[in-house]
């Protein structure tokens, strides 16, 4: 039995699922899930001591790669003057101050603690401002935990949700309006069926929790048009592409030159360089809403916390353009060797791509994944053998095919190396994989 599996049947008796967040349970690919002990660089060490080159990154926030030196330095300095003080810090001004220079957008800025409560009170925010109480989102795409985005579709394009999930009461979802990702039309039929009562569209700036989904040319920027024409809100979430894909985030590469800008900006992951921080933001009137200025309320004990306030300045200042072509020119590589390995065995896929965000989704060579319909369509028993080939050669992948590719400024030769090796064995193993 390996360390792994004591610590996995331990943590089971301990906690639910053994896991505190399901993928970590590997439940979409089987066996045990590695136990992790120490990070460096592009690498991870497991509770056997065996290292794996890590594709997951934190799911976004080591983009320098982990432990990096001067991340750690900041922690320790700010460890020394104290871990919380329930009162403000230089720090949080030096942290906005980064995240407006980036994106300009962001007039104001509010520190949170996790990427669901940033989405959370953005969507309090929405209502708040507007006065409404529909909130439209896109099948598939993934906001965090808050209640009344775990809805699912109901039966007809402009028909109110059904609860997406135990525990959310139908009353809650009944306040959400799902839809199809890349659908204008759909968002024109909504509004034209509930316009009045709709307080905001919330969208991931590229979806990446259905596996990568690139949004259709025009689609951001349609639903920019059509929020400014009914008097709603767009919530862009970056909570996964923000400081991710560029120094702007997915609305940098895009919505910049295109000439449109959200309302409100969801961020986390890359924003607290590893330690839990998010944070929202977005135009100076509505931002000003939030409490103690105006009457929509949050607070958090830990928001603005000194030592994450602390990794996320490092992280952001060491994320120079050279960090950013070197992450997008391996993202290139990777997702080139990945899809040559799988020609050279068969296996139909198709590289799904937002800017150095990527996930290969098998069966769908013809069209691509546009939306949830076709991530859910996709063969997906190919991917537990591909990703068990991989970790059994030491290369650590998401535990799901619907999740994104994530690489570091650390990954050099010797870990591209590593991984490339692994996959002609890995696709052969998706290969001859069976549903």
């Amino acid at each position: 039995m390996t360390s792994s599996q004591e610590l996995f049947d331990r943590a089971k008796t301990l906690m639910p699922g053994g896991v505190n967040s399901p993928v970590r349970a590997f439940g979409s690919v089987g066996g045990t899930p590695r136990f992790m002990v120490n990070a460096k660089g592009a690498y991870l060490t497991d509770a056997d001591g065996r290292d794996y080159v890590d594709l997951v990154c934190s799911w976004g926030p080591a983009l320098l790669g982990h432990s990096h030196p001067d991340v750690l330095a900041a922690v320790y300095a700010a460890v020394d003057h104290g871990l919380s003080f329930g009162a403000s810090t230089p720090a949080e001004s030096e942290l906005a101050a980064l995240v407006q220079g980036r994106v300009s957008g962001v007039e104001r800025l509010r520190m949170v603690s996790t990427g669901t409560e940033a989405t959370m009170t953005a969507v309090r925010l929405a209502r708040g401002y507007t006065g409404r109480d529909l909130i439209i989102k896109f099948a598939g795409c993934y906001h965090g935990h808050l209640d009344s985005l775990l809805a699912a579709a109901g039966s007809g394009l402009a028909t109110l949700a059904l609860p997406g999930s135990a525990g959310v009461t139908a009353a809650t979802a009944a306040e959400t309006l799902v839809l199809p990702y890349n659908d204008l039309a759909a968002v024109e039929a909504g509004f034209a069926a509930h316009g009045e009562r709709i307080a905001a569209v919330i969208t991931e700036a590229a979806p990446a929790n259905m596996g990568v989904v690139t949004p259709a040319p025009g689609f951001n920027a349609g639903l920019s048009r059509i929020t400014s024409a009914h008097g709603a809100l767009l919530i862009l979430d970056e909570v996964l592409t923000g400081f991710r894909v560029g120094a702007a985030g997915y609305w940098g590469l895009t919505g910049a030159a295109e000439g449109w800008t959200p309302d409100l900006f969801t961020f986390g992951k890359v924003i607290g360089g590893g330690l839990p921080t998010a944070a929202l933001g977005g135009r100076a009137d509505v931002m000003d809403c939030l409490a103690p200025l105006g009457p929509v309320y949050q607070a958090g004990t830990l928001s603005g916390n000194p030592v994450a306030m602390a990794a996320g300045v490092a992280t952001l200042t060491a994320a120079t353009p050279a960090v950013y072509q070197t992450v997008d020119a391996r993202s290139l590589e990777l997702s080139a060797a990945v899809s040559a390995a799988l020609e050279a065995e068969g296996v139909d896929h198709s590289v799904q791509r937002a800017g150095s965000l990527f996930s290969i989704a098998f069966g769908t060579s013809a069209s691509g994944v546009r939306n949830y319909d076709d991530a859910q369509g996709q063969d997906v028993f190919r991917y537990a053998p591909f990703f068990h080939s991989m970790l059994d050669s030491g290369v650590y992948l998401p535990p799901s095919v619907f999740e994104a590719w994530f690489l570091s400024a650390a990954h050099d030769d010797a870990a591209m190396d590593r991984i490339v090796s692994a996959l002609p064995a890995a696709a052969k193993a998706a290969a001859s994989a069976t549903a």
